[in-house]
């Protein structure tokens, strides 16, 4: 594991932790470093804004987790997105820096460039796609020549499915050229919710969807090539046969992460990019219907300042309560649960994939327990200890990365099969 010194005292500082998902991801790291070599190898910290907001989250977890030592033995540390010095101090702290202070848009930049500056890695859970894109953009360099790694998305966004591509390919015998993946979410009788930040993070997201346009000119990228048969892409609605329910493209920011994590195994270790399309359920006609009259109030109301700030201000209104401000219950939680499915075509081995259509298929499998608060937490703990245990696997000696990118030569995979999300081949013919 990497050393800490008197001066850097922390394996990881968890900045956020009195949010809705920074409390989930303290429990993980308290559980995590108790199952640690020695019970107490992974040092750690808490940081946030208010000591006392702080105070009563370790307390809290001390409750939850019969660990009554984290109410003494666990450092806190007060720091501000607003005040970069505050920061600065944090990040000279820590080796790794957790940030679950969202949406990031607004947030996350003070915090990836006091790392940087300071020396520390930065992991994040965060699912904007033009806030990720942006980084890359503009701290990839500047990360690198401080050695620093900042990998964003390393939740349920884009985790499952970054990696799911990833080992979808190795398991292919054959040069592996399309994947369409699927993804379902089931739960209990009292139904699945969000919480309020994910709301505004997609009311922004949405809102600027025209800035992310522009931004991606700015990379200066040439199109990746089309390896074997094009994919043509499906409609905005459709009914997928193979899942026996009506499915929509998924607006989350997997498809934004995977083809950058392609474009970088293209670039940098000449393997074959992989056209990839993203879909999730909704479901049968009725649900249909409903997304459909609340999605074209949604995309109306995201177009004007009053209606963005009537979304933010009763999400559960007008998310059909899909998103709340006070979040779901436990037992939704506990009944809650996804699995995303690849289906993946190409060429048999010997196959030349310039010839003819694909000959080859794959369908492979990532589930895990609910996606927002438990197999996030499980996903970006696992990449934080990851990344503190393997550092010489990662690529180059820093720089922005996506999950894939990052960790596609370390064991992350396995950590993550140990801890509440599976991969698996269904079938390969």
């Amino acid at each position: 594991m990497a050393a800490v010194t008197p001066s850097r005292p922390y394996h990881i500082i968890i900045f956020g932790a009195t949010g809705f998902t920074g409390q989930f991801v303290v429990e993980e790291v308290a559980r995590c470093a108790a199952e640690s070599p020695g019970g107490g190898c992974l040092k750690w910290a808490v940081a946030g804004r208010s000591r006392r907001r702080l105070e009563e989250a370790l307390k809290g977890a001390a409750g939850r987790l019969s660990m009554p030592e984290l109410r003494t033995d666990i450092e806190i540390i007060v720091a501000d997105v607003s005040i970069e010095e505050s920061l600065a101090i944090m990040c000279q702290q820590g080796v790794l820096i957790l940030n679950c202070v969202g949406p990031y848009r607004f947030y996350g930049e003070p915090v990836v460039k006091a790392c940087i500056e300071n020396g520390a890695h930065y992991i994040d859970i965060c699912g904007e796609p033009q806030f990720l894109e942006r980084m890359q953009l503009e701290y990839h360099t500047k990360a690198a020549d401080r050695g620093v790694y900042v990998i964003g998305s390393c939740g349920f966004d884009s985790i499952p499915a970054d990696l799911g591509i990833l080992y979808t390919q190795r398991k292919f015998k054959g040069t592996l050229t399309a994947v369409e993946s699927f993804l379902e979410i089931s739960s209990g009788p009292e139904g699945s919710s969000g919480h309020d930040a994910t709301w505004q993070s997609a009311v922004y997201g949405f809102a600027d969807s025209g800035c992310l346009r522009q931004l991606r000119k700015k990379f200066g990228h040439k199109p990746l090539p089309v390896v074997g048969a094009k994919v043509k892409k499906r409609g905005f609605l459709f009914f997928w046969k193979e899942m026996e329910q009506y499915a929509i493209p998924f607006m989350g920011s997997d498809p934004s992460v995977v083809k950058r994590t392609q474009r970088f195994m293209y670039e940098e270790e000449q393997r074959t990019p992989v056209q990839y399309s993203s879909y999730v359920g909704v479901g049968g006609l009725f649900s249909v219907i409903k997304l459909l009259c609340g999605g074209l109030l949604f995309w109306f109301m995201v177009k004007f300042r009053l209606g963005r700030t009537l979304l933010t201000t009763f999400p559960s209104l007008f998310s059909f309560g899909l998103f709340t401000k006070a979040g779901p219950t436990m037992k939704q939680i506990e009944d809650t649960c996804f699995s995303l499915t690849f289906f993946g075509e190409g060429y048999s081995e010997g196959a030349d994939p310039s010839q003819g259509r694909p000959d080859a298929k794959i369908c492979t499998q990532v589930i895990g327990a609910e996606p927002g608060y438990v197999a996030t937490v499980s996903a970006v703990v696992q990449a934080a200890v990851t990344l503190l245990n393997e550092l010489h696997s990662l690529p180059r000696r820093g720089g922005v990365y996506t999950p894939g990118a990052a960790f596609y030569k370390t064991s992350l995979i396995d950590r993550l099969h140990n801890h509440s999300i599976k991969f698996s081949v269904r079938n390969h013919q």
